[in-house]
């Protein structure tokens, strides 16, 4: 069996791994772990399967598995449809999704994932939005996309398209992650959402084609969202809302939970004002967002996306070229290689010391500012 035979083989057997209804993805893991490969899995024999401690009942659904002809029609219908099927080794695969316990084995996909989506926030809430959630969730997805980040979503009505379309209007990458089959979209209004998306980001699902939306689909895919984010924002959501699910993951992950807040007379925005009680970070603009991560963006410049004017001139150590706004130029032309206090800028522009403070902080993501002690900064 040539190379593209054996890979061919291996995802037929990680799909009919993954079509076993008490077969899930820390139990595919383990058994891949033990023997090597799902393919080897299939050629075990009875004893193996029961000493590798996945239980009498799993081993026996293992042995009896007659569905090879249904797995082979999904995949093959998946490429004719130019859905990618990637197994969890695929260099396509996404790394930040590869890391987390109980990742999906396969991963269906259309559209492609960059090396720039690492930058990436989840944004999520109800699907019943007020109009007040509808416009900050697209307005925030838009205004993070500018700056080059990534926005990822649950394709799902409400605030979940909102984020989706605010990326989009700005010209930036959004990927929504699905609880149905790639080929059955939902809600089917978002058909040409979804569209949008493969054609200027990706669409994903661990969902085999032909899988509907069912409910139970909807919690786990959550654990995806998170996964690709580097933190989750939780706009408009009740105390039983699926967003909140997301943000739990976000926390079992390691990522930051920010929150908009909202009416407290509102239903639609009960859980995330406890998401702020509980030690979320409440977010009224996209630097509160950019401050938080500061630490984990380490120079993350954006350009790609930028509407920004492109400023060009001479630093004093070199030519310094970078996208910058209006307020971000004159801090920029105020400064040199030498260290300058941050009252000294604010009085020399005539502007509050926290609106200078915001404006380097932005500049230092970017790489074209640093804070020596005492509170100054200079050109690098």
């Amino acid at each position: 069996m040539n190379v593209e035979a054996e890979k061919a083989r291996e995802l037929e057997c990680l799909a009919a791994l993954a079509s076993i209804p008490e077969i899930g993805p820390l139990t595919i893991k383990k058994l891949t772990s033990v023997f090597g490969s799902a393919r080897a899995v299939f050629e075990a024999p009875r004893e193996r399967l029961d000493a590798s401690g996945i239980g009498e009942r799993k081993a026996a659904d293992i042995l009896r598995f007659s569905g090879w002809g249904e797995v082979r029609g999904m995949l093959e219908r998946a490429r004719a449809a130019g859905i990618k099927v990637l197994a969890s080794s695929s260099p396509q695969y996404p790394e930040p999704l590869r890391n987390i316990p109980g990742h999906p084995p396969l991963l269906y996909m259309s559209g492609d994932i960059l090396e720039e989506d690492k930058y990436a926030i989840g944004i999520v809430g109800t699907r019943t939005p007020t109009h007040y959630g509808r416009l900050h969730a697209e307005n925030l997805a838009a205004g993070l996309a500018k700056k080059g980040f990534t926005i990822v979503s649950g394709l799902a009505r409400g605030i979940d398209s909102a984020a989706h379309k605010g990326a989009l209007k700005a010209g930036g990458r959004s990927i929504g992650v699905m609880g149905s089959g790639l080929d059955v979209p939902y809600p089917p209004e978002n058909h040409a959402l979804m569209q949008e998306l493969a054609s200027s980001g990706a669409v994903l699902s661990e969902f085999p084609p032909g899988t509907g939306p069912n409910r139970e689909n909807f919690p786990r895919r959550n654990r995806i969202i998170s996964a690709l984010s580097l933190g989750v924002l939780v706009v408009e959501a009740g105390k039983g809302s699926g967003s909140l699910i997301t943000a739990g993951y976000a926390l079992e992950q390691g990522k930051e939970v920010f929150a908009v807040p909202g009416n407290i007379s509102s239903s639609v925005s009960s859980g995330t004002n406890e998401l702020i009680k509980s030690g979320a970070k409440v977010v009224t603009g996209i630097d509160d967002i950019i401050e938080e991560l500061a630490p984990v963006l380490k120079g993350f410049l954006s350009q790609a996306h930028a509407s920004e004017a492109a400023w060009q001139g001479p630093a004093r150590q070199g030519e310094l070229k970078a996208v910058l706004d209006h307020g971000e130029r004159r801090v920029v032309e105020a400064l040199g290689p030498e260290p300058v206090h941050i009252d000294e800028i604010a009085r020399q522009l005539g502007m509050g010391a926290p609106q200078i403070m915001g404006i380097l902080l932005q500049l230092e993501l970017k790489g074209i500012v640093k804070q020596a002690a005492g509170k100054k900064f200079f050109i690098c």
